[in-house]
């Protein structure tokens, strides 16, 4: 019973959220046309419950990102340590706004109403990283991935992959609706904040 609150308060809650924020996902599509042009949506493929799925993202780096990467072992090496990027020279000049607020993700309240993603849960992570949670991605694969969780509100960034890790399985392990309430109500603080977003 407690999953089957779980996914109705993803859906109506995701489907409330769509409607206020509207005009700020409207206002950030021009933005993103302006700045760099179309496609304004990225497809992240990621891994969830189901399988993999395409997580929706307002695009937030250059089109030539991919050849910046590979152009460049120091980065490339840095990816593939953390899969991000601190000074990352393919964001757009839009996109670092966007990453700093958050508001790239904000195409993912989609996901969650189609039922791929959850409004809290573990991070989203692609294919490539399914490997670094070694015997326990079973077990990450037993829930949604969140569009907020617990690393975004006690760490972001700011921890290493390995500590990232830690904190999924502690959301999984000890899950309950209280603590997705807690973290919802920490996640607008921690945006704010912004600590550790890049």
């Amino acid at each position: 019973m407690r999953r089957v609150l779980k996914d109705c308060i993803d859906r109506v809650g995701a489907g409330l959220l769509i409607v206020v924020l509207a005009p700020v996902m409207l206002l950030v599509c021009v933005l993103v046309l302006l700045d760099d042009g179309w496609p304004v949506i990225y497809r992240r493929r990621v891994v969830g419950q189901a399988g993999e799925f395409d997580a929706y993202k307002f695009r937030s780096m250059r089109k030539d990102a991919g050849a910046i990467l590979a152009e460049n072992p120091d980065l490339r090496e840095e990816f593939e340590r953390n899969f991000k990027l601190k000074e990352d020279p393919r964001k757009t000049a839009v996109g670092k706004m966007l990453r700093k607020l958050s508001l790239d993700e904000l195409p993912q309240l989609f996901n969650v109403l189609k039922g791929q993603m959850s409004l809290v849960g573990p991070r989203m992570i692609s294919p490539a990283e399914l490997e670094k949670y070694g015997s326990h991605k079973e077990l990450l694969l037993t829930v949604k991935p969140g569009l907020t969780g617990y690393w975004q509100v006690n760490g972001r960034q700011e921890v290493n992959y390995e500590e990232r890790v830690g904190m999924d399985l502690h959301y999984i392990n000890n899950w309950s609706l209280a603590m997705d309430l807690k973290i919802l109500f920490k996640t607008p603080y921690a945006v704010l904040k912004r600590k550790g977003a890049y």
